[in-house]
C-alpha cells in the first residue's frame, strides 16, 4: 500500500470514528425535546450516612498490611454516602427528597454488617439496586468510611 493510500485509510477511520462517537453521545432532553450532548448530562445528588461494621481479613495474613492488622478485625465506622443519579429534565425527574428515603431505606437495622466488604464493593452493590429501579441512567457513587477514605465510581448508563 503507498503513503497517499495510507493517509486517505487514516482519515476515513478517524471520521468514521468521531461519527459512530457522536451517534453514541447524543440523547434528548424530554422537556424542550432538543438533542443533547454527553456533556450536557445533568445529575442530581443526595448524602446519607450509615453505622456499620467491617473487616479486611487480608490485613491479618499479608505481610505488607502489618501496619494495618487492625483492620483484620471487625471495626465500626460510619459509612458516608454520595449519590449522583442523572435526570432528563430540570422539574424533578427524580425528586431528591424521595430518592434519598428509598436509598436509606434500603439499608435496614441501626447498623449495616457488611463483612469484609470494601467501599467499591458496597458502591457496586447500591448501583445495581438503583439501576435496578431506575435503568439505562448514569449513576456516580462515593461512599467513604468516616468521611476520611473512600471511593467514587461513576457508572455508565446502558443506552
Amino acid at each position: 500500500m503507498n503513503t497517499k493510500m495510507i493517509k486517505l485509510l487514516n482519515k476515513i477511520h478517524s471520521f468514521l470514528l468521531t461519527y459512530y462517537n457522536s451517534l453514541c453521545t447524543i440523547k434528548y432532553n424530554l422537556t424542550t425535546n432538543k438533542k443533547m450532548s454527553r456533556e450536557e448530562t445533568n445529575m442530581i445528588w443526595i448524602t446519607f450516612r450509615k453505622e456499620g461494621i467491617h473487616s479486611y481479613p487480608a490485613a491479618l495474613t499479608d505481610f505488607d498490611l502489618e501496619d494495618v492488622k487492625f483492620l483484620g478485625h471487625p471495626h465500626r465506622h460510619m459509612f458516608r454516602f454520595k449519590v449522583w443519579i442523572e435526570v432528563f429534565h430540570d422539574d424533578r425527574d427524580i425528586e431528591f427528597i424521595q430518592f434519598k428515603r428509598w436509598l436509606e431505606n434500603l439499608y435496614t437495622g441501626n447498623t449495616l454488617q457488611l463483612d469484609n466488604k470494601s467501599c467499591e464493593m458496597v458502591a457496586r452493590e447500591l448501583n445495581s439496586s438503583i439501576s435496578e429501579r431506575y435503568p439505562d441512567r448514569e449513576n456516580w457513587i462515593e461512599v467513604s468510611e468516616d468521611g476520611e477514605n473512600g471511593c467514587f465510581i461513576k457508572f455508565s448508563s446502558t443506552l
